[in-house]
């Protein structure tokens, strides 16, 4: 059994963990080579085409799954690895059946983008509710 506390307390670890890193870029380019993935073992009615010698139709989808878990687990290196999924989530378009009927493709390059523009150092934005309150509170009117 758990006991609430502890369940706070892990989930605020959590929070604090995907805090720290491009967690929604990094989990968005490995779903997208991941569903890529799962549409080359479509049935043969299903598959637009096999793709360019069949091994890069795996491999690229493959190497996008890796560099999203790599996203989420090293963040330090998150430039390299979101341009280089980005070149690969535009390559599954010529051998992974359109990008995965398209969803992959559009996965891998929203979350390749949210990477790139993550910024590490940069203070959490205010919310609608929490800026009016600071507003009121500056210009001295009760809360």
């Amino acid at each position: 059994m758990t006991r609430p506390g502890f369940r706070r307390l892990s989930r605020a670890g959590f929070r604090r963990w995907r805090g720290q890193r491009p967690f929604w870029g990094g989990l968005l380019l490995a779903l997208g080579g991941a569903e890529i993935l799962l549409t080359e073992k479509a049935s043969m009615k299903v598959v637009l085409h096999l793709g360019m010698q069949g091994l890069a139709g795996y491999l690229l989808p493959t190497l996008m799954l890796l560099l999203g878990l790599l996203i989420l687990f090293n963040p330090a290196q998150r430039l390299f690895y979101s341009i280089t999924g980005l070149l690969l989530s535009l390559g599954t378009w010529l051998t992974s059946n359109l990008g995965g009927f398209f969803l992959g493709l559009l996965l891998g390059l929203t979350g390749s983008c949210l990477a790139f523009g993550w910024l590490p150092d940069q203070e959490p934005r205010l919310g609608r509710r929490q800026r009016r309150r600071a507003a009121r509170q500056g210009a001295g009117e009760p809360a």
